[in-house]
């Protein structure tokens, strides 16, 4: 930093002049804090370059000008993920779709104009094999209820006012509980066989596992044979087990991942490399994709999974590794 001192701070001391003492004392303090300032900036931006700080689902307020900065913590806002679409709202059992308009926005004029994060992506909270209306047991026709759910997100992103710009469509494969404003079913019909799509009564206690897996295949080849976006899953190491087991089932080799796993409450440790900083609290991404792996594409490292922060969803996104 180059100071600027005002000529009447300048007096004789009888070889050269001088600044009076009282100015480099207070020139010192400038320069101190503009250095704590600008440390204090680098340490709230995302790193290594090409990482972004972004939201997802519920709207959380973003103020100032644009470009803008990501709320609660700084950094630039690196993008939104919002649900395209439920199951449950699909099958008309009044499932609530969680969508910002407004942070979507914000992220698409971060993108457009100034070339910052990723814009807008989206998810599908998905349906297991058990809440499906013609549920029979076989793969085949799992394979059918998840080419059903992908068509019907096709149509939602070809007919959507909002600008999509991430390539990559999430599968939201989770086991939510007692979320009745989201699903009648607590696992989403991924380990039990519902009476019917909306009911939430339990007929049977248990899916196979490939039978699930052909539910989750039916999806992804569906989107990417009949749209440009890429095949993507929202899940976590946990909850993938459950569901999947630890066989050939739950391996996957060329899925792209969002994990949720390992979060917090506290927004005071920024995420950093797949870290948070000063922790030994790291992103574990599932189904044998590491997170040095071109697929794993994003961590929500606080808000989601009960981590509740007072504030809503943040993630750390991978820009460099868009497909």
């Amino acid at each position: 930093m180059r100071l600027h001192l005002p000529t009447e701070a300048i007096r004789w001391s009888g070889r050269s002049w001088r600044p009076a003492a009282a100015l480099l004392v207070a020139a010192a303090a400038l320069c101190a804090a503009a250095t704590q300032a600008q440390a204090v900036v680098q340490v709230r931006s995302d790193s290594p370059a090409g990482f972004w700080y972004g939201t997802d689902s519920h709207q959380i307020a973003i103020t100032g000008n644009a470009p803008y900065s990501e709320p609660a913590i700084g950094g630039r806002y690196g993008g939104y993920i919002g649900m395209i679409g439920n199951w449950a709202a699909w099958q008309h059992c009044h499932g609530q779709v969680v969508f910002s308009g407004t942070d979507s926005r914000r992220a698409d004029t971060n993108f457009s104009s100034y070339q910052l994060g990723i814009g807008t992506g989206v998810y599908w909270f998905m349906a297991g094999p058990g809440v499906d209306p013609n549920y029979n047991g076989t793969r085949s026709e799992a394979y059918a209820w998840g080419e059903a759910q992908a068509q019907r997100v096709v149509a939602d992103l070809e007919g959507t006012r909002y600008k999509i710009t991430y390539p990559v469509v999430f599968m939201d494969v989770e086991i939510p509980g007692n979320a009745p404003s989201y699903t009648p079913a607590p696992d989403n019909g991924w380990n039990s066989v519902y009476t019917s799509a909306c009911s939430g009564v339990v007929k049977q206690d248990s899916i196979p596992a490939a039978v699930d897996r052909a539910d989750f295949n039916g999806f992804a080849a569906y989107l990417t044979t009949h749209s440009s976006y890429e095949a993507g899953v929202y899940s976590a190491p946990s909850i993938w087990a459950s569901i999947f087991g630890t066989g050939k089932p739950s391996q996957l080799s060329d899925t792209y991942e969002w994990t949720y796993t390992g979060d917090t409450s506290s927004l005071s440790n920024l995420p950093a490399r797949w870290c948070l900083r000063d922790t030994s609290t790291c992103a574990q991404f599932f189904g044998g994709i590491t997170g040095s792996s071109k697929y794993a594409l994003m961590w929500q490292w606080s808000g989601g999974g009960g981590t509740y922060n007072g504030v809503g969803d943040f993630d750390q996104i991978d820009g460099n590794r868009t497909p």
